[in-house]
């Protein structure tokens, strides 16, 4: 049988390495995983007690509306109802906006080093990427305006953590306003961010036609395996993308833990402080390390190992810790490093400055 020649070409999105697997691969008991800037902190103990409360009813299929998780982020996030919508993941809105909106041959359109799950979902949809620099985003889109049906804009990017001024996002925002593009801010990050001139789309979505905004309960929520992403899109978006979604996308622990997060401001506020230490702790140390390095509005840092990161990843795996090579945003020396409790992120430190002396630097 035939198969679409984007589906057989297409290479899959590689999550980081898993703890269990590490550990029986090099027989370690102990191992230290900062690759998937999960949260250090865990769960929310509000989520998890909500959760706990809720196993009675796990016979019962979840609320295909999402009602209950509508009316707590409407309200937290002060975003009518009616613009709401909610996935399994983020990563599963993208999917759909992709299905939604890009016929075969078409494209998607997004910024160099972006999460590789645009690629993955265009190709998926039978549609083509296409990247240019944050500043040439406007001048690729007219010169193939026939074509692009999304753009994808990261805000902040992972895996680089480098993010796009408010004065920038507004001047592309008006540059676009009135042609027919959809323009999809990622904001994945948005509770890290410390950049003064950093301006959320949630508070612009409103004033533009074609404008979503992505949002995860991930990351800072401590939610990964929940699973749960959250859309805020025009009205005609969010019905049609409520008529192809799956019935019960979003499981019923997830919604019940997603509610109760929500309301946990004192775990909020304690990721965000234990974020922030851990980032001027890694930058600390990467300049005496000499190695270059982003500072970064995500929970995670991108360094340069200046060797060939797939010999450092391999030596620090020896040694129980877990970063995550990048290669395929074609940075082939850089690694990523999650944010992990002080322990942690000393023990990545520590096993890198043992590591680095043993592996030849690349000649540039």
């Amino acid at each position: 049988m035939r198969i679409s020649p984007e589906l057989k070409n297409l290479v899959p999105y590689k999550p980081g390495k898993p703890i269990s697997e590490t550990q029986r691969e090099y027989g370690l008991s102990k191992v230290v995983k900062l690759a998937s800037n999960e949260n250090p902190l865990g769960t929310s103990p509000l989520a998890l007690q909500a959760v706990k409360g809720a196993l009675n009813t796990m016979h019962l299929y979840p609320d295909p509306g999402h009602y209950q998780m509508i009316q707590a982020v409407s309200k937290k996030w002060n975003i009518p109802e009616s613009k709401l919508a909610f996935g399994n993941g983020s990563d599963e809105l993208i999917d759909l906006l992709c299905r939604i909106y890009c016929e075969p041959g078409q494209a998607v359109l997004t910024i160099p080093h972006a999460f590789a799950a645009y690629e993955v979902s265009a190709h998926s949809n039978r549609a083509q990427i296409i990247v240019a620099k944050p500043e040439e985003l406007v001048s690729t889109y007219q010169k193939q305006k026939d074509q692009i049906r999304i753009l994808f804009i990261p805000n902040p990017n992972n895996p680089t953590g480098k993010y796009l001024d408010g004065s920038f996002v507004k001047n592309l925002l008006e540059s676009l306003k009135s042609e027919e593009v959809l323009v999809v801010f990622d904001e994945a990050y948005n509770e890290f961010v410390r950049a003064k001139d950093y301006v959320s789309t949630m508070t612009l979505y409103n004033q533009y036609p074609n404008v979503v905004v992505l949002r995860t309960f991930s990351k800072a929520y401590g939610l990964a395996g929940f699973r749960v992403g959250a859309m805020i899109a025009p009205e005609e978006t969010i019905v049609v993308l409520n008529r192809v979604r799956k019935p019960f996308n979003v499981n019923e622990m997830a919604q019940v833990a997603l509610v109760a997060a929500l309301q946990d401001d004192d775990f909020m506020r304690k990721t965000q402080e234990i974020t922030w230490k851990g980032l001027d702790y890694f930058y600390k140390k990467l300049h005496e390390l000499e190695l270059s390095f982003n500072k970064s509005e995500g929970n995670f840092v991108l360094f340069d190992t200046e060797r060939d990161s797939s010999l450092v990843f391999e030596a620090l795996l020896r040694k129980g810790i877990i970063l995550r090579p990048v290669k395929n945003y074609g940075l082939p020396t850089h690694l990523r490093m999650s944010v992990g409790l002080p322990e942690e992120n000393e023990a990545a430190i520590k096993a890198l400055e043992e590591v680095l002396p043993m592996i030849e630097k690349i000649k540039k």
